[in-house]
């Protein structure tokens, strides 16, 4: 029998109204603001009338490093919340949006997938409430305000040689990584080299997940700092006057929105950092207001515990205030097979060996999320190629390392195959074992944070970075920005920074390429290796495959 597609199962939904979600939080009707029958976004007053309301649990979900074989950690997010609630728990997901980028190009979706998804599936991976694009707006109004500003006589006296204003666009497109702009004469402006990165990698989008009210983020969006002077003084969004017209942009997007799974259980989608280029976690106004509204509130964080947990627990969470109870971490057999050196064209065939091998990986992940003090078990993802033998291996495994791991069947069962993993999950973050603590403090110098990092959790021996790059750190502690957290920005596919590297490599060098202050969001970016801040599409880009069918519908997306 031929399996549904992910969009198969989704167009089958038996969907229910928003309001009817809403009500199973306690959120009247007048305070959805709805987009259609099965959308809506959570009005401000409602969530500042919610602050004296004690919180739920937060249960963080993560992953090993990822690889082409697949790990389905939003699937066992979706899977982990309707589980949840299957136990007769009042609980609720929290994931990003998706970025059109990856959906056009080769990750696909983030919706979820089989019977644990999000629906409806084909507008979240679209254009949904239309966020991403309000955020894409709100940043090129910026860019945009600084070359007129030099234009109409630069007042401000910006040195049009240091503007690091770049512009965005919510597509993969490789073209635009460095551009020149306003060739064709005096009309046009002053030429000048600069570039596109992805949505998703900007620091508005950052701000508008990290902002805690409308107030935060027009503060926020007037202290970033787009250009410096000859002297080396930082011009300010606020400077260019442009913090207020971007927060009207913005006002609608810094809603949440609420959605449901397949099983009517609320979700809110919200926000969409990449982990790999930024910090990878759904915005702070979404799960603190899921807090407020639910006992449990399930989220995840982008790709491999090395970059998504690590910003989830030394940036969202330290900024926010808010603590995880519980994490889950989530492998496949055949993941782990990869990372055991099993070739993508071998993973369907049992090799015990090859998974335990591949072990060193989880196991590194599990020690990392522990040194946070936090409580980890591991969620094996099924797939129907795993056999008794390699499951029993990781259950091994894991035992070895002091946890435990439940095999996860809610793709093709929904949350009658989770329930094991609930059940003790809710028991965990009931528990009050964890005891969390960031892995730095604020007065850290900025590059001990970034060898903090590089040598506790990628387990490499030193950070490779030349004079200016430590003399321009040195430079924004002078300016007052020593206490911010820090953001790695490097390749996904591994501990290290070359991506071919799998399992659970030591001794290596991470070397730092570029810095980027992100003042308005409250971070510094830390470029390693070859990261792209606007990835390219493949040979065979996704997009190839999507389609409207005879019926109108919408085929191809995953």
């Amino acid at each position: 029998m031929a399996h549904k597609t992910d969009i198969e199962i989704a167009r089958e939904a038996q969907k229910r109204p928003i309001q009817e979600i809403g009500a199973k939080l306690g959120i009247p009707n007048e305070h959805l603001l709805p987009y259609g029958h099965d959308k809506a976004k959570i009005g401000q007053d409602f969530i500042e009338s919610l602050s004296g309301q004690s919180d739920g649990k937060l249960i963080l979900v993560t992953a090993i490093n990822p690889t082409p074989a697949g790990e389905g950690k939003t699937t066992t997010t979706v899977g982990l919340g309707d589980g949840l609630n299957a136990i007769g728990k009042r609980a609720a997901i929290c994931i990003r949006e998706a970025s059109l980028g990856p959906c056009f190009g080769m990750k696909g979706g983030a919706a979820g997938g089989g019977y644990a998804q999000v629906v409806p599936m084909e507008e979240m991976n679209l254009h949904f409430t239309g966020d991403f694009h309000a955020i894409t707006s709100a940043h090129n109004l910026l860019a945009a305000m600084i070359d007129n500003h030099i234009y109409w006589g630069n007042a401000l006296e910006i040195d049009q040689r240091r503007i690091v204003w770049r512009r965005v666009l919510d597509m993969n497109d490789r073209a635009l990584r460095d551009t020149v702009t306003s060739l064709g004469g005096v009309a046009n402006g002053f030429p000048r080299q600069t570039g596109f990165d992805i949505t998703v990698a900007s620091e508005v989008m950052a701000i508008l997940c990290l902002a805690t009210d409308l107030a935060d983020l027009e503060k926020r969006l007037g202290d970033i700092i787009v250009a410096y002077r000859r002297d080396k003084t930082p011009v300010y969004a606020r400077d260019i006057k442009a913090d207020g017209a971007m927060t009207v942009l913005l006002k609608d997007a810094m809603q949440p929105n609420l959605v449901q799974t397949l099983e009517n259980n609320p979700a809110f989608v919200h926000g969409g950092p990449f982990a790999n280029i930024a910090h990878g976690c759904n915005s702070v106004i979404a799960t603190k207001t899921a807090l407020k509204l639910a006992d449990y509130v399930v989220t995840e964080a982008g790709f491999g515990a090395d970059l998504g947990a690590e910003k989830f627990m030394n940036i969202k969470c330290r900024k926010a205030g808010i603590a995880p109870s519980a994490v889950v971490l989530v492998a496949t057999v055949r993941a782990l097979k990869m990372n055991g050196g099993v070739a993508k064209g071998d993973l369907g065939t049992e090799n015990v060996d090859a998974v335990t091998k591949g072990c060193e990986n989880l196991g590194r992940h599990i020690s990392n999320v522990k040194s946070f003090g936090v409580p980890v078990v591991v969620a094996i993802n099924h797939f129907v190629t795993d056999t008794d033998a390699e499951v029993a291996a990781i259950k091994a495994f894991a035992e070895s390392r002091g946890t435990e791991a439940f095999l996860c069947k809610h793709w093709a069962d929904g949350s009658a195959g989770v329930t094991d993993l609930a059940t003790r999950v809710a028991e965990l973050a009931d528990s009050g074992v964890a005891n969390f603590a960031p892995l730095y403090n604020d007065e850290k110098p900025l590059f001990e944070k970034i060898e903090t990092i590089a040598k506790r959790i990628y387990r490499a021996d030193e950070v490779l970075a030349d004079a200016k790059i430590r003399n321009q750190l040195k430079e924004w502690e002078a300016a007052g920005y020593g206490h911010l957290p820090v953001c790695m920005a490097k390749t996904q596919y591994s501990f290290t920074t070359d991506p071919t590297r799998r399992g659970a490599p030591e001794g290596h060098s991470v070397p730092v390429r570029e810095v980027r202050l992100s003042a308005g969001a409250g971070f510094v970016v830390v470029i390693c290796g070859e990261i792209m801040t606007m990835p390219g599409l493949p040979r065979v880009p996704s997009a190839e495959a999507i389609k409207l069918n005879a019926d109108g519908d919408i085929e191809g997306l995953f």
